[in-house]
């Protein structure tokens, strides 16, 4: 009856660590999808950021460009000005120097 009683406590003891081990196992694939789930969720914050962050930088180049173009047509009309005012000041020292004889 010894040999019953400890047969049958060592197949409880087993079923009871195979229960264990099945619990562990079904409770890691549960938290694993968690993870994995919020980890998909990061990465697809993280590349909508990027995206967004991407657009704003190119209409930024988008307006440096343009700002560019009306700097550079603002030297052109400053240098025909200044052309221009020269060419006014020696038509008014020749006015002048006429008017001084």
């Amino acid at each position: 009856m010894d040999a019953r009683l400890d047969w049958f406590i060592a197949s409880v003891g087993f079923i009871c660590v195979i229960g264990t081990f099945l619990i562990c196992y079904f409770s890691f694939g549960r938290t694993k999808k968690k993870d994995d789930r919020e980890e998909g969720a990061s990465i697809a914050t993280i590349t909508s950021d990027t995206g967004y962050i991407k657009s704003s930088l190119e209409g930024i180049n988008t307006k440096l460009e343009k700002s560019d173009e009306r700097h550079g047509m603002m030297i052109e009309r400053m240098v025909k000005v200044e052309s221009s005012t020269n060419s006014a000041h020696k038509r008014i020292d020749e006015v002048i120097k006429k008017g001084e004889k």
